[in-house]
């Protein structure tokens, strides 16, 4: 069940969600932000939408930093942790939500600098301003998480394996966690309805998503995706650390 985080819940606790200027980073911030949290609303190009995202949270009462970083450049991660720790000291919740790899012209190697080297450096910076009883959550796709043992469709699959990669790197790190006291768990979503990710399948195939969502009966729009990511962020730890959202019939039959 997906708690549901009311206002003033999260008062005093301070959150990062990467890749916050749109999409479900920005529903998952506002979500924190509705709770009471502060937020730092992260960006790449878009000052304006990250600027849209972080009123919203100012009027609903929370404290927000807008910084502009990019992923795959340690020294702009660098930065980014830098401007945190001198506005807030530190960090009580890190959602890594950013993820990529289907963009024109960014290279063979771009998804695995995304999905993996840059969630591990993003995590590994992070360490020094998390304490015990933190929480970090990874957000990745069924598509993904399965990708070992069930095929995906093959516009999708350098992607896919990438943000595998990704979490199996991270999940490496769950000992070091949890000698810190710092919780760890990865959301795993079927295909979400109006994600960037899905359009641009849509335009590799056109029946992608109406095929998927045939199969599953139901596939989850990005306000409730986001609902279930912030919930990663405060119910109790699974014991696997793996939370599976939507139908998964299809992926573990």
């Amino acid at each position: 069940m997906t708690t549901r985080l009311i206002p003033g819940a999260l008062t005093g606790k301070r959150v990062l969600v990467t890749g916050s200027s749109r999409g479900i980073g920005a529903d998952t911030a506002l979500i924190f932000a509705n709770a009471g949290a502060k937020v730092v609303i992260t960006y790449r190009d878009k000052e304006k939408r990250a600027q849209a995202i972080a009123e919203k949270a100012k009027s609903a009462g929370s404290e927000a930093l807008i910084v502009q970083v990019d992923l795959t450049d340690p020294t702009s991660v660098s930065e980014m942790f830098e401007t945190i720790r001198s506005a807030w000291g530190g960090l009580d919740i890190l959602v890594l939500n950013a993820s990529g790899g289907m963009e024109s012209g960014k290279g063979e190697g771009y998804a695995l600098l995304l999905n993996r080297d840059s969630q591990v450096n993003v995590l590994t910076s992070a360490l020094p301003l998390l304490q015990a009883e933190s929480r970090v959550v990874f957000v990745t796709s069924h598509q993904a998480h399965f990708i070992n043992s069930v095929p995906t469709m093959p516009e999708y699959e350098p992607v896919a394996r990438s943000k595998r990669a990704g979490e199996d790197a991270l999940s490496a790190m769950i000992p070091q966690l949890t000698d810190l006291g710092i919780g760890f768990v990865v959301v795993s979503g079927d295909m979400i309805e109006g994600t960037i990710t899905a359009l641009l399948l849509e335009r590799l195939n056109p029946e992608a998503i109406t095929t998927r969502r045939e199969s599953s009966g139901k596939l989850y729009n990005v306000a409730e995706f986001a609902a279930e990511v912030a919930a990663a962020a405060v119910d109790p730890i699974p014991k696997d650390n793996i939370r599976l959202v939507g139908d998964t019939s299809d992926f573990t039959s």
